[in-house]
């Protein structure tokens, strides 16, 4: 068996408010005799229709609730981990399903200090990969952008031009320079995901920017830069350093670029590639992720594997053990520059090793495409029951027979009254037109406001 926490990113370094949806992606990867740890139950629907597409018997799961905590079950308190209830839970199934050696593994969606103290407290510590740098806050350091540029310049990977800076007036020096050659810079704070913690300083207000994930973009005054770049700074320093609580870093930006990725995983013995997936923005939002990366040139590969093994092996030597994220961008003349690393189970893990691979099997012949989508901002899905209801009239929902359709990522929760509901979903394709053909179906329906039938 394994245990698997079900957490995210520490409240302590970013307050995410709510992520009782999104954390049941950690139910994917669940398999029968498994224990789930969560911060609040799972929907029952949920539970249900993921256990179908894995194959896994629901009842032959075990799940523990956490007590609420600090964040009444919106988020898994890090300290509920090792609470009395939620440890004697663990012990009582434990006890009864062969002890403590029976357990395989102990992983988490994201490496807190807190589960490597859940691990000792249960003596497992050794179930635990990289426990002992866990403990040690290890995944803050690991998961921080501004580490990234050390680490890379370590493992030698080519990163985009850019510096990491610490106060308002050594970033205003390092932005000027980079403005005068490129015209543009990328702000990013130490964490954040999914471009939500990118701003864009931009001089030319003509230049296309909806390809990168920056949510946040600022045009500056060109006719006088050095009083408008220090301005910027005495703004925005708070939000970008998270109230002076983290370093800055500010990169050139690269116009008409790729956003890509490849995943590895590291172990006490090596490290193993996973898959390879492009990101797609639109607007600036991530809106789609597709697996497996297919249309790369083979140079453009060979750099991206290259670079991301050294990247990979520099993380483990560290002492991070896991899950591994190395994202890059390529350049239009085709060289790959690294952004950052996340050192987690990332938002593509279930795209990629459950949905792809254990669920479609995508490579397989005839080869299928992954392509994860956010509902986008001109549809209106009323609620989930609606969602899955016109899947199924659509003849939308996943068809293992053909090995296309629907696949919906999370729980789909009710929105307040007058909105439409948020989640993500993944189609499953043969070609370009057999995607587009979906999404039109889709979007035929829900690109109107509706309501629910009553």
């Amino acid at each position: 068996m394994r245990i698997i926490i079900a957490n995210h990113i520490d409240p302590a370094i970013r307050d995410r408010h709510d992520l009782r949806a999104w954390t049941q992606r950690a139910l994917w990867g669940a398999r029968d005799g498994d224990l789930v740890v969560l911060c609040a139950p799972p929907d029952p629907h949920f539970l249900r229709y993921a256990t179908a597409l894995t194959g896994t018997n629901p009842g032959r799961l075990h799940l523990v609730v956490t007590p609420p905590g600090a964040y009444g079950g919106r988020l898994l308190d890090p300290q509920k981990l090792t609470h009395p209830d939620t440890l004697d839970r663990v012990r009582s199934y434990l006890a009864e399903h062969g002890g403590p050696d029976a357990v395989e593994e102990i992983w988490a969606l994201w490496p807190s200090a807190s589960v490597a103290r859940f691990a000792q407290a249960l003596t497992l510590s050794e179930k635990l990969p990289g426990c002992g740098f866990l403990s040690q806050g290890g995944g803050e350091l690991v998961n921080n952008k501004a580490v990234f540029r050390t680490l890379a310049a370590a493992a030698g990977v080519a990163v985009a031009a850019g510096t990491v800076v610490r106060d308002p007036d050594e970033a205003a020096a390092a932005t000027l320079p980079l403005l005068h050659t490129s015209g543009a810079v990328v702000v990013k704070q130490a964490h954040n995901g999914a471009g939500v913690g990118n701003e864009l300083l931009v001089t030319d207000p003509g230049l296309a920017t909806g390809h990168a994930g920056a949510r946040h973009l600022q045009h500056l005054n060109r006719t006088d830069l050095p009083t408008a770049t220090a301005a910027y700074w005495s703004e925005r320093w708070t939000w970008a350093s998270a109230d002076g609580r983290f370093p800055v870093v500010i990169e050139e930006f690269i116009p008409d670029a790729r956003t890509v990725y490849c995943e590895q995983h590291l172990t006490n013995t090596g490290l193993q590639p996973t898959e390879m997936g492009e990101l797609r923005y639109t607007s600036r939002r991530l809106s789609h992720e597709s697996v497996p990366l297919r249309n790369l040139a083979p140079a453009v590969e060979k750099q991206l594997l290259e670079g991301s093994a050294r990247l990979a092996a520099t993380y483990r030597d560290v002492g991070y053990r896991g899950r591994l994220s190395t994202d890059a961008i390529v350049t239009p003349d085709g060289q790959v520059l690294f952004t950052e690393v996340n050192a987690q189970v990332t938002g593509s893990w279930h795209i990629y090793e459950v949905f792809a691979h254990h669920i479609v099997h995508a490579n397989a012949a005839p080869e299928r495409t992954v392509t994860e989508s956010h509902v986008p901002a001109h549809w209106t899905v009323p609620d989930g029951a609606t969602f899955h209801r016109t899947l199924t009239e659509l003849g939308l929902a996943y068809d293992p027979a053909t090995r296309t359709g629907v696949i919906v990522s999370m729980p789909i929760v009710d929105p307040p009254s007058g909105s439409g509901a948020q989640f993500t979903f993944s189609t499953i394709y043969d070609t370009p037109a057999g995607h587009d053909a979906i999404w039109n179906a889709l979007g035929a329906r829900f690109a109107a406001p509706c309501r629910p039938a009553a």
